[in-house]
């Protein structure tokens, strides 16, 4: 079997020593929603990937959601990764932050006093979430954006990824997927608009071009890579009849922004529907950056899949939680061992630097 996931590879700028991607984690430890010294432990024990993607991280108040979320908007959120982004390096590691904004899939409980939660429509998101003071409680409707609040939240993510460079990261990823803010402007289930934020593919595709314009400005095409998900069912997105042509579409502005890769998320693995062989190819002969390939893959498939060029790097997620040295044993051949799903959220060093 070859070996080309443990070959180097170029990232922009940057030299990375193999095509493993930690894929971005939601884990809940930012206490006070600010980095801290077991999040360093936990992303410094984890530097043998090529590269870290972080845990969803919110570019402003407003787009905070989880309970323990870190951000990345203040002077202390830029201390604290800091420490994060110096620990990784010192281990040989490369590190982008995502930056996450939550959009309508938030509660008032897990944000800031005087923040609110914003959305393209009116539409509440399905079920329920976590807050610490109050347990479970539904999700509430969302304020719809209007212009200042769509041109605010382009104007944070651009903030953030000044700040981000600030905190010694090496480039950000802007989570557009999954159905967090920018993927709630692509998705018909949670845009509802009639002007040109919405409707059609070209309206319903401007905020996410328009954020990655800001970020590009911001820091750079070559620190600047976006993940989507195509066919996601995660927080209440669904496909419709568009689907292929609204991702071909937004993956060739993307490209010609020279963002420096693109991640897409294929959950089929996990029970949701599939990406198609046809659109993924279309992605990646469309996009000139490079391509993350991600969804349940182990070694072999990860091999195989990169010998056949279907992608350039491949991101790997719950296997890192409970194995920090993955990459080697992978490439060993060692038994992983598996992570507590009842860990997976909650404060603590259980279940996150304790493997």
């Amino acid at each position: 079997m070859t070996q080309t996931l443990y070959t180097p590879i170029t990232l922009g700028k940057l030299q990375l020593k193999n095509r493993v991607a930690m894929a971005p984690m939601t884990r809940c430890r930012a206490i006070g929603n600010t980095p801290n010294e077991l999040m360093e432990k936990y992303y410094r024990q984890r530097a043998g990937a090529g590269l870290i993607i972080t845990e969803g991280v919110a570019p402003s108040a407003n787009g905070m959601g989880y309970a323990r979320q870190p951000g990345l908007f203040t002077a202390d959120h830029v201390k604290g990764w800091k420490h994060v982004t110096d620990g990784v390096h010192a281990e040989g590691g490369k590190i982008f932050v995502q930056l996450m904004h939550d959009g309508r899939v938030s509660h008032p409980a897990n944000m800031i006093p005087g923040s609110k939660i914003v959305a393209p429509s009116a539409v509440a998101a399905p079920g329920e979430q976590w807050t610490d003071s109050s347990g479970q409680q539904p999700y509430p409707i969302p304020t719809v954006m209007n212009e200042d609040d769509i041109k605010q939240a382009i104007a944070e993510f651009a903030n953030s990824s000044k700040l981000a460079i600030e905190a010694g990261f090496d480039g950000v990823e802007l989570h557009g997927a999954n159905g967090y803010l920018i993927d709630q402007f692509l998705n018909t289930a949670t845009n509802q608009r009639n002007d040109k934020w919405g409707g059609s593919v070209e309206n319903r595709i401007r905020f996410a071009v328009e954020v990655a314009k800001a970020a590009v400005a911001a820091i750079g095409a070559d620190r600047v890579g976006i993940r989507i998900s195509p066919y996601g069912a995660f927080n209440g997105t669904v496909a419709d009849g568009e689907m292929d042509a609204l991702y071909e579409r937004l993956v060739t502005e993307l490209s010609s922004l020279g963002l420096v890769y693109i991640h897409v998320v294929d959950h089929s693995s996990m029970g949701a529907p599939e990406v198609s062989s046809t659109l993924k190819a279309k992605i990646r002969s469309t996009f000139k950056g490079k391509y993350i390939l991600s969804g349940g893959y182990d070694a072999a498939r990860a091999n195989a899949d990169l010998d056949a060029k279907l992608g350039d790097l491949v991101a790997f997620g719950r296997p890192f939680l409970a194995n920090p040295d993955l990459v080697q044993k992978l490439q060993n051949g060692t038994p992983l061992v598996a992570p507590d799903f009842s860990t997976f959220y909650t404060p603590g060093e259980k279940g996150y630097t304790d493997y």
